[in-house]
């Protein structure tokens, strides 16, 4: 019999970061040392202080996935999205996919545009922000790797 999994957004707490940073995925890891040069527990750390609004994916109660985003210019209401999470958004890629179109919705309730970048090794990713709606940029090169920025803007 297969047992239905459950799913549940929920204020992000500084207790969460540990868990997901010890098992945070991998092409997420390359991801924040290619950006930023730091380990994914400071990445999550930063991201969670940093951020005006920040939420926590809970799967079978367990914190899997953490997103957010903060201002990259207040006075034109451009927000910076970003998420970072375990294998367990790929192994419930459907239950990620119907909770994803939430976070996309509540950030664009709240800012005018939505932009950041995206490694382009992490063909996942590219993905998934193409299935949201994202639109993309040509690719530049930044530390040694190839990104794009994705943007979308409020209709």
């Amino acid at each position: 019999m297969l047992m239905q999994r459950t799913a549940e957004v929920v204020p992000a707490r500084a207790a969460h970061i540990r868990s997901i940073a010890d098992r945070m995925r991998q092409t997420d890891c390359d991801e924040v040392l290619a950006t930023s040069n730091a380990s994914p527990l400071g990445s999550l750390m930063q991201s969670f202080k940093s951020s005006d609004y920040v939420w926590t994916g809970l799967i079978d109660g367990n914190p899997e996935v953490m997103f957010g985003a903060r201002y990259l210019n207040v006075l034109t209401n451009v927000g910076c999205p970003w998420l970072l999470g375990t294998d367990a958004i790929n192994e419930n890629s459907a239950l990620f996919l119907r909770s994803s179109v939430w976070w996309r919705d509540q950030l664009l309730a709240r800012y005018a545009v939505l932009r950041n970048v995206v490694d382009c090794r992490n063909a996942v990713s590219i993905r998934w922000l193409g299935w949201l709606g994202f639109e993309f940029s040509e690719p530049f090169t930044f530390n040694g790797h190839d990104f794009m920025v994705f943007e979308m803007r409020r209709r």
